[in-house]
Formats: structure tokens, C-alpha cells, sequence
């Protein structure tokens, strides 16, 4: 066979790639095969491949590719998200580096302008997924904003109205001043970070007296409208029934009384800002309190401050903090830890805000998605987040599925003329119809309604995913749905737990009556050595194409899951791509010396041949039916050095040494056939980790009855007996193998010349692999004996002393004070293992497996010790 002295990977991937999808190996119709399915978590429109879409896309297509093999019907359908936030915050910032302001633009004009930028942008992650090898199901590609997946993003909107779970209404929501909209908590980033607390002087109203309140947000002091108290706080009950003046501004406030207020936390004193605080404004509904809300929503204050109006909420900060302290309000600042809640999407400091949006509620929606994992009927792997999930999920909050902005699908609300009242419907037509029912006025059309100007939240879209991608809403009794659905594996990130899978799973049992997916596997985030998340802006962030393009997709994919644990983080550095591109070369080389090898039809095959084809087919048997434990357990990376060891260790190291012809001879035809099984074998199994050079390789194996592509060749069973004694009895082999070799280059002696080996056998004797040992060490045979030789080098290997006579060949002086040295350390041992033996309190207490284990080492000391004495008495 014609093949290159070099494996050229950037040649190699771009060939398959194109023959893989000029065949449609992709592509999955329903049929009477079991369907395997999986849903890629759509990235963002946004998006470009960094390390952790490596890693993710990695994984879920060793998954995909593995069960293609099996025979299954395996799909992997792709797809990307809309992003609002994201995309909306890009398209803005395009417009104006070409001086147009979109507060100019029609909510028409805007949208063209981002459908542009769409269209331009939108693909690049998706194309830069098929270097990395995603064996994809192109023809399938969803994007959340498409037709299907937009009339069913609706259509849900509109069934959960009419069941009363979607509501209107004043709440305090996470509003992002940068992006000018409300988040949900689950985009909300909370950080330690350094702030001041400062201690400001509340005046008591018509007294001189003063209480003293700390605050982090000086500003917010402008929007206050009562002080609380504990009633239980001995200090402040002569304050019941007074009012106090806020500064800067001298507002009187009421003083109330409150069980929420911790007595022990700074001075058991909290100003009440009902609209700018959570906490502040549960407060403020107990005890009617009236919200004064200073910020406009780009986070500057407004005319309800009354001073500092138009500044920025962090330069109103700096303000206030001067007049406090020109109005000798100001007691201290001190330095204070601070915990902050930042925008996801924009790294904004949230404003807590009361504003007007669309809620879902979700605590009945939890409930079977809770059931799901408490049953197992959803796996989650590790099982480690099932308690994060669980708490999560039983302590659910309303969702506010509302965002102020134009890039999204817009709430399907039509407004009454000159009312808040609404109807809700899929179009206008249909929401002329409602509003004239819900009017008794006929006379309404089009042009007097007007639709609501929000978008829904972008995980409202995706929580469809599983469903929306076989148009499972709008079309339920398709038989794709019926196919398909539910999804089998779900790969992600922690991360996004809750605000997406916990969802997806409610969305499957609310909108399909069955769970969306069987196994949740969430693999760690990726990070540099010194364990910091990679970002471009710490500049430890490799880019994916550049890796490719330097060690190989096969290598990167080898290098992504080389440590990387499911749940652990991935501790990346260049080395680990580069130990998968040396993989992919050893496995080459390996390839190219069976090929140089000439055959003769003639020659028999040799017994060392015969007896290391034996041990690989039981070793080779054991390993394949640990690596499907492994898949089924989701131990992917363990997977990966299964296969990696296998092939490494001891295909290339022993099997292929073992074989190999002498120098220009040639090798028998049994054998040689044997090894091109065995090779056509393991490149199956790597196939899922390493898809582009065990395809490479397969073009050049394959006979007339093999797939034409190893994709679709079918996963080598392994055989249900196999001799597992030969595998126990190669690795005594090994030992056996390598103390020769030590003992060969301590004593200087060449390989070429032959040495014989003697054994005193204590016990059973596997004698199959001593041709295996011969051959490797090149004795000039083996011979048992009775007693240690006379001028030898031993060692031993279980029970059997080995011996190899090196006469003259040693000095006898340096040959002694070495036993000599190593006995003295084996005494030592011994006398710390005994001593800790004649420990009763150590006998007493350690468990028995411990005690037997401390004897074992008692007992092999002393038997090291012994045949050390004899080496010593046979040199003197």
C-alpha cells in the first residue's frame, strides 16, 4: 500500500470531512432502527469556537459516533440561539461605528440591520464545528428564530396565558442599566469585591438626637422612605411613633418596627429603600411604604432624586458621599467585602428596580421535573449536582420572561385603545377578534391596537429545544416527533443547570408529557494550569482553529479529554494537544512498519507469534469490555486512556516488538493477517475519539466485505470467554522481561549476546509465555533448578527466583556492597513494618484489611531479605 512517510492531518480532514458529507453518513430518517438522539446546546449567533464548545462538541460526538456503530439511528441535530442580550448589544454597536443611533431607527429598520448581521455572522461557529470533525446532521440545522421555532416559542406563550400561568405585573426585577432590560436571577453573577460601608447620620425629626445607619450605596439614601428596626432591639424602642429625616434631602420618613432587621448586623438600623432593594421593597408591602424609584433605566438618576439628577448611579455615588460629608453626615467609610450581582451577558452591576414585565410561574411546573430526578427517570451525571438541582428546583421563583429589547420574539399582547388591558393571540387578526369580544365594540381594528413592545427572554426559546427542533409544539403527532423524541444523552456545562436544563426538563412533561432527554452529563469548565477560567482579556485563551491547525483536529480532540473527569475542570495547557498528536502519530507509524513487511505464504508461524496472538485477543476482549462499561457510565476520558493504553502499551509496545520480523526477513501469513485484524480492530474503537485517521486508515485496511467507511462499520463485540489467565501471566511476562533488561544494563551486557535464565519455580509455572521471553531478552534458553547459580544476577517475580549466570562478566567487590546496601534498606523496612505490628493500639484500631496488608509487606521483606543473603553468600 501506498502510504505517506508522514501523517498529514490538515489534508486528511478536510478529504473526510468532504466524503463523509458528500455521502450523507450525517444524516438520519426515521426507520426501524433504535434511534439514538441528541441536541446540541445551540451556542450563540454571536458566537465564535473557544476551548469549552471544544470540549462540549467533542464529547457529544464520540457519543453520536459511537452509536452509529452499534447500529443505532443516531442523530445529532445542531442548531444556534438567538442571544437577545448579546446580539442586540452587537448589532447597536455596529450601527454606531457606522453613525447610526438605533433610538433613530424604526423597530422595522433595526430588525433588518440585525437579520443582516445574521446572516453575515450567524454560521461561522457552526463552520468552524465541522474542522473540530461534528459529525452533525447539517440538513437538520435550527436557529431559534427560525419559522418552526418561532411560531412554537408563541404558541407556548399563548398556552400558558390562557392557563394562567403567564401574568403582568409590578415586581422587583434584575435590571441591566447597560443592556436596559430585566434579567432572570439565573443571569445574575454574584462576586466578592471590594466596596466601602459607609456609616451615615439620620436626624430624628424634631429632635437633635441622630441615629446612624450603614450603607454601601450612599446614593440610594435619595429614594429612601422609612428606617426599620428590630421590635425586640432594647435601643431603638424609644423611637416608636417618631419619623427621622434622610440627608442631602430632609424627607421625613417613618421610623418601623420589623422582625427582619438583624439586631447584631452594623448598628440594627436599615434605611428602607423599597425601590431599589429586594429585601427593601418586601418591607415596603408590609408597611404600605410609598417607592420612590431615582434611576432611569440606563442607570443614571432621574428627577424623582431631586439633586444630582442625570449622573450616573456610580458618579451620584461620589456625590453624595461629598455632600454627606460637607453636611457633616458622614461618620466613616471603611474598607468592606462586599457581595455584587453582575449582568451575565454584560457584566453591568444589576440594579435591583421595580418595573412592569411578564412573569411564569413555576412552582407546579417543578414539581415533575423534581419527581424526575428523584425517580432516576433523568440521570444526572455526576450524581453530585442531583442535591444542587433538587434545592434549586424547590425553591423556584417566578421566571420574568420579559426583555426591553427588539432583537426576540415579541410577546404576542395587543393593548386596548387608551388601556392596559390586553388580549393575547398569534396574530393581529386574531387579536382584533378577541378585543372585539372582550369590548363588545366592533368597531375595533388593527390600527387601534398596539402590540406590546417587549421580547421574551432567549432561554424562553431554547427551554424548546428538544421539542422545537422535530416541530414537537406545532405539529405533535408528526412522526418525527414520535420518532425521536425523547432525546437520549444531554451534554452541558453546570453552569446553565437551572437556567436551562432544569427548564428543558419542565417544558418536556408541561409541552410533551415525557421527559425531553434520559442523561444529563455536565462536563467541568476548561482552565489554564493556574486553575483561572480562560478569557481572552487574562489572554490564556488559545484559539480552537489555530490548535487544530497546529496539532490536528484528532489530537485536540484527544487533548480536550485527556483530563478531563465528567463534573471536574479540564486543566488545559498546550502539552495535552500535542500527547494527542504524538498518539496519532505513534498509531501511524504503527500502521506504516506492518505495511513495510514482506509475507511469506511458506514459512511457519513461529510459537512467540502464536502465543502473543493469544494473549492480545484476551487482551484486547478485556479492555473492550471495560471500555463499554466505561461509555455506559459516561467515564469518557477513562474511555479514551483505555483505547490510548491498548494501543500504546501494548499493541505498538509488545504486541508489534513481539511479532516483528528480523531485520529484512519476512513475516509468516498467519501471523500478518492476525495483526490487520487486530489493527482494523482498535482503529473501531478509536474511531469516536480519533474519527479522521481511523478513517485514513480503514480506506487502507478494508476488504470488499467492510463498510465503506468505518463510521459505519459496526462496533466490535467483545467475545464471552476469552482466556483471562494469559493476561494475568503476560504481565509476570513483562516484569520478567524487564528486570533482564535491567540486569543486561547494569552489567554492561550487550543484546546480542545470548544469556541463558534459570528458575527455581515455588509453585505453578505458566510456561506458554517463555517463548515470548526468549524472544525478547534473547536467551539461549531456560532451565529450572533446584538452587541459586554460582556468579548470577536474580530477582524475582511472585514466587519464582530468576536467575541469570553473568560469571566473569561482573564485579564481584561492586556487585556485593550494592546487595549489600539494598539489604540493609529491606532490614530497615522490615523492622518499621514490625514495629508497627507490636503496636496494640495500632492492631486494636486499624481495620483488618489494613493489619492483613501490613503483613503482607512483613512476609516479602522477609523473603526479600532472605534471598538477598543468598545472592551475597553465592558472589563470597
Amino acid at each position: 500500500m501506498d502510504i505517506s512517510t508522514k501523517y498529514e492531518a490538515a489534508k486528511i480532514e478536510n478529504k473526510h470531512y468532504k466524503y463523509w458529507l458528500d455521502k450523507g453518513f450525517f444524516h438520519s430518517k426515521p426507520d426501524k432502527r433504535e434511534p439514538y438522539v441528541n441536541v446540541i446546546p445551540p451556542p450563540n449567533v454571536t458566537g465564535v469556537l473557544h476551548m469549552g464548545h471544544m470540549l462540549n462538541n467533542t464529547i457529544q460526538d464520540i457519543l453520536v459516533r459511537r452509536a452509529r456503530m452499534l447500529g443505532k439511528n443516531a442523530v445529532w441535530v445542531p442548531g444556534t440561539d438567538h442571544a437577545s442580550i448579546a446580539t442586540e448589544a452587537k448589532v447597536v454597536a455596529k450601527l454606531k461605528d457606522e453613525g447610526i443611533d438605533k433610538n433613530k431607527l424604526s423597530r422595522e429598520e433595526f430588525l433588518k440591520h440585525a437579520w443582516d448581521w445574521k446572516e453575515k455572522h450567524g454560521g461561522i461557529i457552526l463552520e468552524q464545528l465541522k474542522k473540530l470533525g461534528a459529525s452533525c446532521d447539517w440538513e437538520r440545522t435550527c436557529f431559534t428564530m427560525d419559522e418552526i421555532r418561532s411560531e412554537s416559542v408563541i404558541e407556548v406563550f399563548i398556552d400558558l396565558y390562557n392557563k394562567g400561568l403567564v401574568y403582568r405585573g409590578v415586581r422587583m426585577v434584575n435590571w441591566d442599566p447597560d443592556a436596559k432590560t430585566a434579567v432572570s436571577d439565573e443571569e445574575v453573577v454574584h462576586t466578592e469585591e471590594n466596596s466601602k460601608l459607609y456609616h451615615v447620620k439620620y436626624q430624628i425629626a424634631g429632635e437633635k438626637d441622630f441615629v446612624t445607619i450603614a450603607t454601601t450605596r450612599p446614593e440610594t439614601i435619595l429614594g429612601d422612605t422609612a428606617l426599620c428596626v428590630n421590635p425586640n432591639d432594647k435601643r431603638y424602642k424609644h423611637l416608636k411613633d417618631k419619623k427621622a429625616i434622610v440627608p442631602m434631602v430632609n424627607r421625613e420618613v417613618p421610623i418601623i418596627f420589623d422582625d427582619y432587621v438583624d439586631m447584631e448586623f452594623g448598628t440594627g438600623c436599615l434605611k428602607v429603600t423599597p425601590a431599589h432593594d429586594i429585601n427593601d421593597y418586601e418591607i415596603g408591602l408590609r408597611h404600605n411604604l410609598e417607592s420612590i424609584d431615582i434611576f432611569n433605566d440606563n442607570g443614571t438618576l432621574n428627577e424623582n432624586a431631586r439633586i444630582f439628577v442625570g449622573e450616573d448611579r456610580f458618579k451620584a455615588r461620589e456625590s453624595a458621599v461629598k455632600l454627606l460629608e460637607k453636611e457633616n453626615l458622614l461618620i466613616k467609610a471603611e474598607d468592606y467585602m462586599n457581595k455584587v450581582g453582575r449582568s451575565e451577558r454584560t457584566n453591568s452591576v444589576i440594579e435591583p428596580k421595580l418595573s412592569l414585565q411578564w412573569f411564569l410561574k413555576m412552582s407546579e411546573m417543578a414539581k415533575p421535573a423534581v419527581k424526575a430526578i428523584e425517580t432516576g427517570e433523568i440521570n444526572i451525571i455526576p450524581t453530585k449536582f442531583k442535591n444542587v438541582y433538587k434545592h434549586w428546583m424547590e425553591n423556584v421563583r417566578d421566571w420574568c420572561i420579559s426583555r426591553q429589547l427588539w432583537w426576540g420574539h415579541r410577546i404576542p399582547a395587543y393593548y386596548l385603545p387608551d388601556s392596559n388591558e390586553f388580549v393575547v393571540a398569534d396574530n393581529i387578526d386574531k387579536a382584533v377578534e378577541l378585543a372585539r369580544k372582550k369590548t363588545n365594540n366592533k368597531n375595533i381594528s388593527a390600527k387601534d391596537l398596539r402590540q406590546d413592545e417587549d421580547v421574551l427572554d432567549t432561554w424562553f426559546s431554547s427551554w424548546l429545544w428538544p421539542i422545537s427542533v422535530f416541530d414537537g409544539i406545532r405539529n405533535p403527532d408528526n412522526p418525527e416527533f414520535k420518532y425521536y423524541y425523547p432525546t437520549n444523552d444531554l451534554i452541558t456545562a453546570p453552569e446553565i443547570l437551572f437556567f436551562w436544563v432544569a427548564r428543558m426538563i419542565m417544558a418536556g412533561y408541561e409541552f410533551a408529557g415525557e421527559k425531553p432527554f434520559s442523561n444529563v452529563y455536565l462536563h467541568g469548565i476548561v482552565r489554564d494550569v493556574k486553575r483561572r477560567k480562560m478569557s481572552k482579556s487574562l489572554g490564556n485563551s488559545p484559539e480552537p482553529i489555530e490548535l487544530i491547525e497546529k496539532f490536528g483536529a484528532d489530537g485536540v480532540r484527544v487533548g480536550m479529554l485527556l483530563c478531563s473527569p465528567a463534573g471536574g475542570d479540564l486543566l488545559y495547557d498546550d502539552s495535552l494537544p500535542e500527547q494527542g498528536r504524538n498518539f496519532a502519530n505513534k498509531i501511524w507509524n504503527a500502521f506504516r512498519l506492518i505495511n513495510t513487511w514482506e509475507i511469506d505464504d511458506k514459512i511457519e508461524q513461529p510459537e512467540h507469534s502464536e502465543t502473543v496472538i493469544k494473549w492480545f485477543d484476551a487482551k484486547f476482549n478485556d479492555a473492550l469490555i471495560q471500555l463499554n462499561q466505561q461509555f455506559d457510565s459516561f467515564r469518557l476520558s477513562e474511555a479514551l486512556m483505555t483505547v490510548y493504553r491498548l494501543f500504546w502499551d501494548d499493541f505498538a509496545s509488545w504486541y508489534l516488538e513481539i511479532i516483528k520480523p528480523e531485520y529484512q526477513k519476512p513475516i509468516d501469513r498467519k501471523t500478518y493477517n492476525s495483526t490487520l485484524d487486530f489493527f482494523k480492530n482498535m482503529i473501531k474503537i478509536l474511531h469516536p475519539f480519533m474519527p479522521f485517521i481511523s478513517e485514513e486508515l480503514w480506506q487502507f485496511l478494508k476488504n470488499d466485505n467492510d463498510s465503506e467507511s468505518i463510521m459505519i462499520a459496526e462496533w466490535t463485540k467483545p467475545k464471552t470467554e476469552f482466556d483471562k489467565k494469559i493476561i494475568r501471566e503476560f504481565d509476570n511476562c513483562k516484569e520478567v522481561v524487564a528486570n533482564i533488561r535491567t540486569i543486561r544494563k547494569e552489567k554492561n551486557i550487550p543484546q546480542k549476546n545470548k544469556i541463558e535464565l534459570k528458575i527455581i519455580s515455588h509453585g505453578d509455572y505458566y510456561k506458554n509465555l517463555d517463548s515470548i521471553i526468549i524472544k525478547f531478552t534473547n536467551l539461549s534458553g531456560i532451565e529450572f533448578t533446584d538452587s541459586k547459580p554460582d556468579f548470577s544476577a536474580g530477582f524475582m517475580v511472585k514466587t519464582h527466583e530468576y536467575f541469570v549466570p553473568v560469571g566473569d562478566l561482573i564485579n564481584k567487590d561492586e556487585e556485593i556492597k550494592k546487595l549489600e546496601q539494598e539489604l540493609k534498606y529491606t532490614q530497615g523496612f522490615l523492622d518499621s513494618v514490625t514495629k508497627k505490628l507490636s503496636n496494640e493500639k495500632f492492631v486494636s484500631n486499624a481495620p483488618p484489611k489494613v493489619i492483613e496488608a501490613e503483613r503482607k509487606k512483613q512476609s516479602d521483606a522477609e523473603e526479600k531479605i532472605r534471598i538477598l543473603k543468598e545472592q551475597i553468600k553465592g558472589i563470597c
